[in-house]
């Protein structure tokens, strides 16, 4: 059985930047502890990255999850890559705490121009998933005039101003983006948009795309709490109806190559080398 890698998979700069800050930043606090310290408590806002084994490793190194900024009193907290709404940085500031900021480059594109359309008197259009942390952070900057869609159907829903500012959420698809602005250009005097999807995004989502009509089985690794992940399935199903998403390489099952020639493998931009690495040695000691 051939095993085939996507071009395009795995971490992006954003995850394994945030990821060496506070690997950094927790290696100096138990430095700091060995030399006296007493405060070297350390917490993410929200889990840092949507991968459940690398938050469970970090948990191990002494970096723990917190669910709110009240759940935070001391020491170091960090902001994770998908960001958070200026209040929480300013509520984080006032009790004082050490802050270490990992928010995605690209996320804080996507800040910047939400900030300018919201000064500038636009209702601003946030593309994206409302429930993703990313999206939260992004109304933060939206001033109050503001919607989050998904859809057409969900654009079509709304009574719509004609001065409309758009933004999208990094992980989003070029075609959803396409779809809902063709649709606006015709029921809008004024349209501006802004394309915040990250170029990380767009190569593996097309990297996806062209394997997944090449291969018998595609399988997607990444947590199943990652947006970006859950469309590079959804992209490889279009392609590939026997498309799997898994975490590790234990939620493989022999069932799903019988007969198989060719597998593909992509990975989700949360997801290190090592799981992928993992996967790969696994499908390859099958016969």
């Amino acid at each position: 059985m051939i095993v085939k890698i996507a071009e395009h998979a795995g971490a992006c700069y954003g995850v394994e930047r945030a990821l060496k800050m506070v690997l950094n930043t927790a290696q100096e606090l138990q430095d700091d502890c060995q030399n006296g310290a007493q405060n070297n408590t350390m917490h993410t806002l929200g889990p840092l990255i949507h991968n459940p084994q690398v938050v469970a490793s970090l948990e191990k190194q002494g970096v723990h999850v917190a669910h709110s900024a009240q759940d935070v009193q001391e020491g170091t907290v960090v902001i994770r890559t998908h960001g958070v709404p200026p209040n929480i940085i300013e509520e984080l500031n006032a009790k004082h705490l050490d802050i270490i900021d990992a928010t995605c480059p690209y996320v804080k594109k996507v800040h910047k121009a939400a900030k300018k359309l919201a000064l500038e008197g636009y209702f601003i259009l946030i593309v994206g998933d409302a429930d993703h942390a990313e999206v939260e952070g992004i109304s933060g900057y939206s001033g109050t005039r503001f919607a989050i869609v998904k859809s057409l159907e969900d654009l079509k829903a709304l009574d719509l101003p004609n001065k409309l500012g758009v933004v999208v959420q990094t992980t989003q698809s070029q075609s959803i983006l396409q779809e809902l602005v063709g649709y606006l250009i015709s029921h809008a005097s004024e349209v501006r948009v802004y394309n915040t999807i990250c170029e990380a995004t767009e190569e593996r989502q097309k990297a996806a795309a062209e394997l997944s009509r090449t291969v018998d089985v595609m399988i997607v690794i990444g947590g199943k709490n990652s947006g970006n992940t859950k469309r590079l399935f959804e992209i490889s199903k279009e392609y590939c109806e026997h498309t799997y998403h898994i975490e590790v390489a234990d939620e493989l099952k022999l069932s799903w190559f019988e007969g198989v020639s060719t597998v593909g493998v992509t990975a989700g931009a949360s997801t290190p080398a090592s799981q992928i690495d993992n996967v790969v040695k696994v499908l390859e000691s099958i016969a």
